[in-house]
Parts: structure tokens; C-alpha cells; sequence
């Protein structure tokens, strides 16, 4: 009797140990149950068994009245107790299944919550409304961008002429002309004052070149968090075999070098320091480039500040090149001139960031925004007459910086708007951005960048693209290098991931009471259709 008692609390434990191993797998229900079945018809086996037995023994021992209350009693609840286990087990068993599967349709609800639910059920206004309220509160006249860009690149041109005035050819640092970078030369600038983006390379002073560190060549030892960064090594051109060889060998004294004149030797007092280098490195260092550029650009303004009649200030001290205008009317303009190094022979740069997620001192941030022009550019050719593109992509960026200013600052940022346009432009056919496509169009931005946000990967409109045309002339090592992902130093960041995700669903909520607040109100309720001409 005792072992067959054995036997059944074998029986149920493993049953017991079953269930617990297996609540966790609600997708295998049917198994589960079949199984479960299995060892509640051994269970059943054993049990009937052991009744067989218990009569037997009932017939061959005879027993007291007494006797036989007592064992029906004891039997009774031996029987209850082992029906309560059983039937807590199969209680247990399917309260956890449940859980597990409420959790799962939890889980895939939230999915849907962060992936598409706001996104698509955001009620956006109609095309016409949409149209007028980009027309009447964001578009900037042509003519006002045109008479900003003149100015500025006028007086940049002359400030960095009075800058390379004032610099030590021989020690300092040769600076180029500027290039227009961003929304001012891309038209999608919404806001006011307009801020003009200028970049001026720079090279070192001879015998010295610049060699590069990049994260996506082999060999390179950039950390994997470093990732769309590159270090700048200051080397002499003797140190390269691509230098001069007049710096590498005893010419005699009957050769002469045809790149330096006889008494052009290479300086050997050169200090890295002097070069702009982080302490005891060869590596260029921002915050030193950042203090020689603002000294520069002080001492060039001082010798041309009697030609002009306005005042000359820096914005931000923590940014080079952060500059405000302001004439006496009290008329301000803002622009930015950034020193950047140019890689090799393209028109890609590095240029120096300087905010509390910027990387450390040596490692310069890849910009590729002069191929992102032109990218933008050439897309637009193939777009349909007043295509739709840049009126999305100014809607967003309007409701975007609004919302920043009632929630305070997140991780997103304009970049990350206009590498989603970008992405779009590659992958939709130009006819679909004509301009009554204006709300889907809006709507499938939104759309991508939820999901981006969810999925946590944003990854650079150009580089290891292969959707981008080859007549953009990406250099060879971005072109082939592995996708980067923008949204990576952002969920590094947990507390300001959360905040970012929660900011742009509150812009979604938002967006349509934005919209209609800023949309003119006409007395006839007639919207006038936005006039036919592209932006």
C-alpha cells in the first residue's frame, strides 16, 4: 500500500515539475495539454490500481466496525488530500498559462502602441488645410534667404581673408574657403532669424599632412562606440610615402627641390602642441582647434571692424564660429563658421562637436553633408512639378521644435528628421510626392520614425547604402562600410532614450491642435489653394 502511495506522489510530483518547466511556453499549448493529459491517465491508472488493492486486502483481513470507520476516514482523506493536490496543480497550471499568455498579447499590444498605433491614428488635417498652414506660418521668401546667404558669405569671405592676413604662414594653421552647408542651402529653414551654416577646411603647414584613423577600416584601433568617428594624426611628409623627397634624402648641393626653395628646411622645433595636438599625441585635438580659431577670427575682426557698421560677437563660446550681427537698427543675424578637416581628396569632413554626448577630445565626427545636398539635389530632378518633399519636411521640423520648446530638449534632433526624408526620397517612387500626397507622405514620416524609435535603429541615409546612386560619388570606404546606426549613442542613454520616446509621442498628440492653431481662420471658410510653384 505504502509503495503504491509512493508511486502516485512520483507520478504527481513529475506532473507537478512539468507544469513548471512548461508555463513559460504558452505557443506550445496544444502539446502541453496532450501531455498533461498523459500523466492524468497514469495518474487515473495508478489510483484505480490501488483501490483493486486496498478491497483485496479488505477481504482477506477481517476488521472491527471500529477498525473499518477509522480506515474509511483515514482512506477519505488520503483520497481529499491527494484530489486537492491534484486539482491545485491543474489550477496552477492554467492560471500561469493564462498569465503567460496575457502577458504575450500585452507585450504585442505595447508593440503596436509604440510602432504604429500613434502614428496612424493621429488625425491629420486634409491636403488643402496642410497646405495652407505650411504656406501662410513656415515658408520663408525666397528673397529673404537669398539676401541672408549674400550677406554672409560676402563678409565671411572677408573675415577669413583678414584671417589668413594675421596668421603665421609658416606655423599656423592655412585655411581654405568656406562652404554652405544645411537647411539654409537645402530650403527647408523654418525658423527665425535665419541661421547661415558655413565650413572652412583646414591644413597643416608644410612639411606636416594630415593621416587618418577611421572606424571602418581595419587596422584602426577606434573603439566600436566610436562609431561614424576618426581620429586626425598631424605627421610629417617625410614620415609618408607620399612626401616629398627632398625631406627624406641628402640632395646634394647641385639638386634643388622644385616643391622648396633652398632655404625652405623642415622645422625641427615643432612642438605637437604647436599643432594643435591633444597633450603628449600626435592626434589633432578639438579644443585646441577650437581656441586657435576664436583667436584667429577675434584678431581678423579687429582689422577689418572700421569698414563695417554693425557689432561682431561670438553666440555660444563653447561652439567656434558661433557668430551674431547686430546692426544699430537692431536687426540680428546669425551664422556659423566651422573649422572642419577635409578627408583626402572628397568632400567628406570632420569637424568638431562639443556637447556632453560628443566624443572624446582626439575623435572627430564624419560629416557627409555636402554629398547630402547634392543627393537632395539630384532626387528633387526627378521629382514631379512642386513636389511635396521639402513642404513634409518643414511641417515636421515646425511641429518638432515647437514641441521641444514645451517639453525641453531630447535625443532627437533635425539631423535625424532629414535622414528619414532622405530614406523616404530612396525608397518611394517620385510620383508618389506630388503635392496632394502632402498627408500620406507626412504620415509615413511619422510612421518611420516610431518605428525607428522602436526598433532603436536609425541608420545614416548614405553610408553602406546601397539604394544611394553612385553619381553621388561617395567615397569608397563609407560606400562599403557597414550601416550606422545614428540612434546608437541615444539608447546607450536609457533615461533619455525614454525621454525622447515619450516627447515625440506627445508631438503626434499634439500635432493636430498645433496645426489648426496656426492655420489661418478665412470668414467664408474657404482654404485657398497653395500656388503652383516648387520649393
Amino acid at each position: 500500500m505504502q509503495g503504491g502511495i509512493f508511486r502516485v506522489c512520483v507520478v504527481v510530483a513529475a506532473a507537478l515539475l512539468f507544469q513548471k518547466e512548461n508555463t513559460t511556453l504558452p505557443e506550445q499549448e496544444d502539446d502541453i495539454i496532450h501531455q498533461m493529459k498523459g500523466h492524468q491517465e497514469k495518474l487515473q491508472s495508478e489510483m484505480t490500481r490501488l483501490e483493486q488493492e486496498v478491497s483485496k486486502q479488505d477481504l482477506e483481513v477481517p476488521k472491527t466496525v471500529e477498525e473499518e470507520e477509522e480506515e474509511d476516514n483515514q482512506g477519505w482523506d488520503f483520497w481529499s488530500t491527494l484530489s486537492l493536490i491534484i486539482f491545485l496543480m491543474i489550477e496552477i497550471w492554467r492560471q500561469d498559462f493564462q498569465d503567460c499568455s496575457a502577458q504575450d498579447s500585452n507585450s504585442e499590444e505595447e508593440d503596436y502602441l509604440v510602432i504604429g498605433n500613434l502614428s496612424q491614428k493621429t488625425t491629420l488635417p486634409n491636403k488643402v488645410v496642410l497646405a495652407s498652414f505650411h504656406d501662410n506660418c513656415i515658408r520663408i521668401s525666397g528673397n529673404e534667404f537669398w539676401r541672408m546667404r549674400e550677406f554672409v558669405e560676402g563678409f565671411a569671405d572677408d573675415l577669413l581673408e583678414a584671417l589668413r592676413s594675421v596668421c603665421n604662414r609658416d606655423a599656423d594653421m592655412e585655411v581654405e574657403d568656406c562652404i554652405g552647408v544645411g537647411s539654409m542651402y537645402e530650403n527647408w529653414r523654418v525658423s527665425k532669424p535665419l541661421l547661415c551654416d558655413l565650413i572652412v577646411p583646414f591644413a597643416p603647414p608644410e612639411p606636416y599632412r594630415f593621416k587618418f584613423q577611421l572606424w571602418c577600416c581595419s587596422g584602426n584601433d577606434v573603439p566600436p562606440d566610436r562609431q561614424g568617428c576618426g581620429r586626425i594624426k598631424v605627421v610629417k611628409a617625410s614620415e609618408d610615402n607620399s612626401g616629398c623627397l627632398c625631406g627624406k634624402s641628402n640632395l646634394g648641393e647641385d639638386m634643388l627641390c622644385l616643391l622648396h626653395g633652398k632655404n625652405e628646411t623642415p622645422r625641427a622645433n615643432d612642438t605637437m602642441e604647436d599643432l594643435l595636438c591633444s597633450r603628449n599625441t600626435p592626434y589633432l585635438a578639438k579644443d585646441q582647434v577650437m581656441k586657435w580659431f576664436q583667436i584667429s577670427i577675434t584678431k581678423a575682426w579687429n582689422r577689418i571692424s572700421h569698414k563695417y557698421d554693425f557689432e561682431l560677437t561670438f553666440r555660444n563660446l563653447d561652439v567656434p564660429g558661433a557668430l551674431k550681427v547686430k546692426f544699430r537698427s537692431g536687426k540680428v543675424i546669425i551664422f556659423n563658421i566651422t573649422p572642419v578637416v577635409q578627408f583626402e581628396d572628397t568632400d567628406a569632413y570632420f569637424v568638431p562637436s562639443f556637447n556632453s554626448s560628443s566624443p572624446p577630445d582626439v575623435y572627430w565626427s564624419l560629416s557627409l553633408a555636402v554629398y547630402e545636398k547634392n543627393l537632395l539635389k539630384s532626387l528633387a530632378k526627378k521629382l514631379p512639378d512642386n513636389p511635396c518633399h521639402l513642404s513634409c519636411f518643414q511641417i515636421i521640423y515646425f511641429l518638432f521644435r515647437k514641441q521641444s520648446s514645451l517639453t525641453g530638449k531630447s535625443g532627437l534632433t533635425n539631423y535625424h528628421l532629414k535622414t528619414a526624408l532622405l530614406h523616404l526620397l530612396l525608397s518611394k517612387a517620385p510620383s508618389e510626392w506630388r503635392p496632394e500626397h502632402l498627408e500620406k507622405r507626412l504620415r509615413d514620416i511619422f510612421r518611420f520614425l516610431e518605428k525607428s524609435l522602436q526598433e532603436k535603429k536609425l541608420y545614416h541615409a548614405l553610408i553602406g547604402n546601397k539604394q544611394v546612386s553612385k553619381d553621388i560619388l561617395i567615397p569608397a570606404q563609407f560606400r562599403a562600410s557597414e550601416p550606422l546606426n545614428l540612434f546608437r549613442p541615444l539608447v546607450l542613454q536609457g533615461d533619455l532614450y525614454a525621454k525622447t520616446v515619450e516627447s515625440f509621442h506627445e508631438m503626434l498628440r499634439n500635432a493636430p491642435v498645433l496645426i489648426q492653431e496656426y492655420t489661418p481662420h478665412f470668414p467664408n471658410g474657404h482654404v485657398p489653394a497653395p500656388p503652383n510653384t516648387r520649393v
